[in-house]
């Protein structure tokens, strides 16, 4: 492991631009709703991707005071956040230097596509802890040229050798647990995806030169760059685990064995040599030769570091295994809401499903008179009424995604038309008519469809994600959702980033009392997950569709899709703007008697607030932990004669908004 600590101060360096913009392009001011599209006052004039302030433009990176880039502890959350306005291009993403490495790619002429390279090679390396490439990713691409969304699948894949036990026992003939634990075995480690899923969305989509798109990455990789308060968290949380592995220890913890502490300074050269060699050999050089080989023999360690010299089992990823791996373009699923379509990824995810099978309920009710009161720049407060609603809806589309969701490859979705049967407007009407409206239904029950053998359910899932939200100048988009599953993953550090441990997303039994769990462990399966990276258009007077609306999405396990359908639901239906839509309270119920009101939100005071005594009338089971979204949204909001799109950062990450 090289690793090096310059003493050059943060931010000391400046980024580098693909491509610096000369003329002085207004960054629009921030304010403005969706009930008033009016444009806003003019800001103070600052180059493209830089941050205005009172005094003009702030680079992001150039440390100087006004930086969003300078390290500060990580907060519950960021109060007051204000929209961010762009005439043609945007991207959001949750950390200040990835979100500026994709808007240098636009305003270098660069797609959206291109531009979701270049931010997941720098949230690697900034974020190691949520997403990289040593683990897996979802993108759904929307062409303004002919209006079409493709979705893109980088799941990555359980190793051929995997059995239906493998995250169960150790062996058929010793049934105990892998050790230390499933996840901190290498029986957690999936075949990563993301490397081969990005090439192919470029190779489709992309108009710049793939290498150049590694250069942002590597400049940070190798100049240094500071460790955020998010990252210093992740760091301290994980250090127990990070002992068992040597590299681990080198990058992330000091000489003393302490965790690397926020603002430390560091370089990753490691990462930077990686990324050169993908960069020059694509998808290859990462999916066979040494770095392939260094990946299957981490998954195949036996024994802890020198730390923590624990025994661990190993997993049975080959190099055969990589070799093979295969990203995958898949259709989209989509459902009309109202005068929208809205398209997200299907299985492996049970995002997209999920999402659209608690609108298509929810658009049997009125949610329009069920909006948020007290409307703030945080979204203000939701009604006891509108969070029933959705939390009940969610409760029958959880319930469906637990029993009939998983990789399709493998497990086909019930009913005689799959994804119709489950988003039919006359089946989601029937399971609308289980909502009552003075009273939760507790704990929903699956749907049944027609010649559906009886299985079993399962909900496991983790939570260390991001998602990238991206429109480009010609009006394409990506929404991009990349992970590593748990906060750091698998805790296992290979040539400078953490591999995943997704596999835990698999049920670990294969079955139980009602029938065989479709997302139990196969060899080459995808683990289900619930990433729901979402696209809106639309819909003309006709019913056909129209433009692009809305791109957004957001990392957090399982409630990933309550966050989803809080956005689109605050966005669609109540009119908010997208920083108040990506900023309001999180709620909804992932199919328990527990309703969750996250109470990191400044409009939630406590378990005696009356959203939650009010909750508590109707007969749920109310909880106001904290909830970790990091949603990150774009609409287009019309202008005149125009359209202007308009960006919201999660408040409660680290989260940046950029564009021109």
């Amino acid at each position: 492991m090289n690793v090096s600590h310059p003493h050059a101060p943060p931010g000391a360096r400046l980024l580098p631009a693909l491509t610096v913009l000369t003329a002085a392009l207004g960054l629009a001011a921030c304010g403005g709703s969706s009930d008033d599209p009016a444009p806003p006052p003019e800001p103070p004039v600052a180059s493209a991707c830089e941050v205005n302030t009172g005094n003009g433009g702030i680079a992001v990176g150039s440390g100087v005071p006004g930086d969003p880039a300078l390290p500060e502890p990580a907060s519950d959350y960021r109060s007051g956040l204000q929209p961010v306005n762009a005439r043609t291009l945007m991207v959001v993403t949750a950390n200040p230097l990835a979100t500026k490495a994709g808007c240098d790619v636009l305003v270098a002429g660069g797609s959206a596509a291109d531009a979701a390279v270049a931010v997941q090679m720098v949230l690697g390396l900034v974020e190691p802890q949520s997403s990289g490439i040593g683990g897996g990713a979802f993108a759904v691409h929307y062409n303004a040229a002919d209006g079409t969304v493709q979705t893109y699948d980088g799941r990555e894949t359980a190793p051929a050798g995997a059995t239906e036990d493998y995250l169960r026992w150790i062996s058929s003939t010793e049934q105990t647990a892998p050790l230390p634990s499933a996840r901190t075995s290498g029986r957690s480690i999936g075949t990563p995806g993301t490397v081969r899923m990005l090439e192919l969305l470029h190779a489709d989509h992309g108009k710049q030169a793939w290498a150049g798109l590694f250069e942002p990455g590597i400049h940070h990789a190798t100049e240094g760059f500071a460790i955020s308060g998010r990252m210093a968290n992740a760091i301290a949380g994980a250090r127990n685990n990070l002992l068992r592995d040597p590299d681990a220890v080198a990058y992330f913890l000091t000489p003393a064995l302490e965790p690397r502490p926020l603002g430390e300074r560091i370089q990753n050269p490691d990462y930077a040599e990686t990324l050169r060699s993908i960069a020059s050999g694509g998808s290859t050089a990462f999916y066979t030769g040494p770095i392939a080989a260094d990946i299957v023999a981490e998954i195949n360690r036996t024994e802890g570091g020198p730390a923590a010299p624990d025994p661990l089992t190993p997993g049975a990823t080959t190099l055969d295994d990589l070799a093979g791996y295969q990203a995958v373009r898949r259709d989209p699923v989509c459902i009309n809401y109202r005068m929208h379509k809205v398209c997200g990824m299907g299985p492996p995810s049970s995002g997209g499903i999920a999402v659209a099978q608690a609108l298509g309920i929810l658009e049997n009710f009125d949610m329009s008179a069920h909006g948020p009161t007290s409307l703030d720049a945080n979204g203000g407060k939701p009604s006891v009424m509108g969070v029933h609603l959705v939390s009940e809806a969610e409760r029958l589309a959880y319930a469906d995604r637990n029993r009939y969701v998983a990789d399709t490859d493998f497990v086909s979705l019930p009913g005689t038309g799959g994804v119709s049967s489950m988003l039919s407007k006359a089946y989601l009407s029937e399971r609308a008519s289980l909502i009552s409206m003075t009273t939760s239904m507790g704990t929903a029950q699956p749907g049944t469809f027609s010649g559906a053998l009886p299985m079993g359910s399962s909900t496991t899932e983790g939570r260390g994600t991001s998602h990238v939200s991206i429109v480009d100048a010609q009006g394409n988009a990506v929404a991009l959702t990349t992970t590593i599953e748990g906060g750091m993953g698998s805790y296992r550090f290979v040539r400078g980033f953490l591999l995943n441990n997704e596999l835990t997303d698999f049920s670990t039994a294969p079955a139980d009392a009602t029938g065989p769990i479709a997302n139990r462990v196969e060899g080459g399966k995808r683990p289900r997950s619930s990433m729901a990276p979402t696209v809106v258009m639309r819909l003309n007077n006709d019913g056909t569709t129209g433009p692009l609306a809305l791109v957004t999405g957001s990392p957090g396990g399982a409630a990933i899709i309550q966050y989803v359908v809080k956005t689109l639901v605050a966005a669609l239906d109540w009119g908010l703007d997208a920083q108040q839509a990506t900023s309001m309270v999180n709620f909804g119920s992932s199919n328990s008697p527990t309703t969750t009101v996250g109470g990191e939100h400044p409009a939630i005071s406590d378990a005696t607030d009356p959203l939650v005594t009010g909750l508590q009338a109707l007969g749920h089971t109310v909880s106001v932990s904290g909830q970790g979204s990091g949603v990150s949204t774009i609409r287009r909001l019309p202008e005149n004669a125009s359209y202007r799109w308009q960006g919201g950062a999660d408040p409660r990450r680290e989260g940046l908004v950029l564009g021109d």
